[in-house]
């Protein structure tokens, strides 16, 4: 098989946006902290696996988006939660959530 073979590609309806798919991105990358940032013309999503017993935890992926697409983002990940619970019931949240003491001089949230 070669390299095009490999790679999956998804037809968005209506503009026809074509979307590739490769192997190694498909696979995903496990995150269990993600730490945001932004400016007043983007959004900074980094995505952190933090593994008990380590004491440095290492950003697996870095996301840069428009506030625009931060909001559709916003949008689109409430919906998928409300369907998600709807399906599975409600998701469990602890309420005794780790504080980390990272500050990228601006204003951060946690996820």
């Amino acid at each position: 098989m070669n390299k095009d073979e490999n790679k999956q590609e998804k037809k968005v309806q209506g503009n026809q946006i074509n979307i590739e798919l490769s192997e190694e991105i498909a696979e995903g990358v496990y995150a269990n902290l993600a730490m945001i940032a932004h400016s007043n013309s983007e959004f900074v999503v980094d995505f952190i696996r933090l593994m008990p017993g380590v004491p440095k935890a290492k950003v697996k992926s870095r996301v840069v988006i428009t506030p625009e697409h931060a909001k559709r983002l916003h949008a689109a990940l409430h919906d998928n939660i409300v369907k998600y619970e709807q399906t599975f019931g409600p998701i469990k949240q602890v309420e005794d959530s780790p504080k980390f003491p990272m500050n990228f001089g601006g204003a951060v949230g946690e996820a």
